[in-house]
């Protein structure tokens, strides 16, 4: 699929894990990533499967439920008392504190399970191709460190299978070496070739030189304007003057912002050898993401949870239930065969 269209799929699955502490709606949500990501093929050159970990997910919820009723002494449901006068922790441990804080958990470990989705769904060349063209040497860098860790993990493994075939056994602290001067001079080797490429295909270069200074700076004075905008737009919001001036100051400096990155990437000129195809699946996601972000906007009142001050059953709407179900988008794309290029 393409890579846009899970871009739109992971703003979607953010917003609903973002936009609700309604248990109910996150478990719909968490269920949907975790149907996508068991379909997703095993790659090696790719992430682990996202929902592998389930057993670090149980920890975090469990984590977040334990912290949040330790400093959170709020709520009419008290199961004990802690005494004393330690700071933070002594009072009332409640079953309402417990209850929001797992939620909580819940919805941080749904957006992990979203990136990692992410991450399994895409190659690492498709997530820098993401990024703005304006941050192209961040990119380049971005794609080493990523693929730097898993290269080294994989020759480690290698190095350490040849030793066990040459009946190298590790028992003692001197036996692990044989096991990282290959490594390590296999990493040198790896750099030196590396950078070798890098300056042959001209990553040292600045781009395409600007024939005047006015042509550098207005990228940065548009893209700093579009941050004051933002942040007066902001403080407008947080003072309580919703009013069309505010929406019209975050609209505008978003597109500043948006502009100076656009001008500024126009120096780095990007060139695709076989750019991936807009397919039917593709549309589908996408309005996927659309039917989602919509229902949580007109829905926004009703997505509203709190288990204070007691703890009573969260409501359930069937039709926001069934648009959370849009995030099931991408099983659609993963059932068409991609045609062969030529």
């Amino acid at each position: 699929m393409h890579s846009l269209a899970w871009l739109a799929w992971l703003a979607a699955g953010v917003a609903a894990l973002s936009a609700t502490r309604n248990p109910f709606y996150l478990l719909l949500a968490l269920g949907c990533l975790a149907l996508v990501g068991a379909a997703l093929p095993d790659e090696p050159s790719r992430l682990p499967r996202p929902f592998a970990a389930w057993k670090f997910m149980l920890l975090l919820i469990g984590l977040a439920a334990a912290f949040n009723a330790l400093i959170s002494h709020y709520g009419d449901t008290r199961l004990f008392t802690i005494p004393g006068q330690v700071p933070l922790l002594s009072g009332d441990v409640t079953l309402e504190a417990l209850v929001y804080g797992a939620t909580n958990g819940l919805a941080l470990a749904g957006l992990l399970g979203a990136f990692w989705v992410l991450g399994q769904a895409l190659p690492v060349r498709a997530l820098v191709g993401l990024i703005p063209r304006a941050f192209y040497p961040l990119a380049v860098v971005a794609t080493i460190a990523v693929t730097y860790l898993p290269a080294t993990l994989r020759q480690f493994q290698q190095i350490r299978e040849a030793q066990a075939v040459r009946g190298h056994a590790l028992r003692r602290l001197r036996d692990w070496l044989p096991l990282f001067m290959p490594l390590l001079v296999g990493g040198l080797e790896r750099a030196l070739q590396l950078s070798e490429a890098m300056t042959a295909r001209g990553f040292a270069s600045q781009g395409q030189p600007l024939n005047s200074a006015w042509r550098r700076a207005w990228p940065r004075l548009a893209m700093l304007a579009g941050v004051l905008l933002l942040a007066g737009g902001w403080l407008l919001r947080l003072a309580g003057d919703a009013v069309w001036y505010s929406w019209l100051a975050l609209g505008i400096g978003a597109g500043l912002i948006g502009l100076g990155l656009w001008a500024s990437g126009g120096r780095y000129p990007r060139s695709t050898y076989r750019p991936p195809p807009w397919r039917l699946a593709d549309t589908l996601t996408l309005l996927g993401a659309l039917l989602v972000l919509a229902v949580l906007w007109l829905g926004s009142t009703a997505l509203w949870y709190s288990p204070y001050p007691k703890l009573a059953l969260p409501p359930f709407n069937v039709w926001l239930g069934l648009g959370v179900l849009g995030l099931l988008g991408p099983l659609v794309g993963m059932g068409e065969k991609t045609p062969p290029q030529r």
